[in-house]
């Protein structure tokens, strides 16, 4: 199988795509600091061939278009999800929360019908390998505090505010 990668600028920094050759969306992830940019791709896909190529138009129109306020463009893009069973239905769960809004942990568990796999959909959530698109930014603490975020809480709360609509200029918090 081969995928093309390519970064794209976001307010919120750098970020790599990976994407298949039918063009559904495979990693979407911040490039950060002491960490090679291809880390959340390698984390799922090991036999497949990876080309440099510029970012499908499509998929950089729509994220653009979010970014820009347009909240629902990414809904528009196509993706293909790795890992196990249970990890995928967290993240099918997380597609199902409406911008602008946010759940715990707990809510996920509920909704996949596994009421006591809280720590579990935790670990889902933070192995989520398509940012944004798949919004794990939307899960926060059962206390409505914020937690953990593989790309710093303060991208979190950006995107939450985001998408709140705050109507003011957003202070870039990188």
């Amino acid at each position: 199988m081969r995928f093309s990668y390519d970064t794209i600028s976001t307010p919120l920094g750098a970020m790599t795509m990976a994407v298949d050759e039918e063009g559904a969306l495979r990693v979407l992830d911040w490039a950060q600091a002491g960490r090679d940019d291809l880390f959340s791709f390698q984390r799922f896909y090991k036999d497949v061939t990876l080309e440099k190529r510029p970012a499908p138009k499509p998929i950089k129109k729509a994220l653009n278009q979010y970014f820009e306020g347009e909240l629902t463009a990414i809904e528009s893009i196509k993706i293909a999800l790795p890992g196990t069973e249970f990890q995928r239905a967290v993240w099918n769960a997380l597609c199902q929360i409406p911008a602008g809004t946010t759940c715990s942990y707990g809510d996920i568990a509920r909704t996949i019908n596994n009421e006591k796999a809280v720590r579990a959909v935790g670990m889902a959530n933070n192995a989520n390998p398509i940012a944004v698109v798949v919004p794990c930014h939307r899960v926060i603490g059962a206390s409505g505090k914020m937690v953990g975020y593989g790309s710093g809480v303060k991208r979190k709360e950006w995107l939450l505010k985001h998408e709140k609509g705050d109507g003011g200029q957003r202070e870039l918090l990188i």
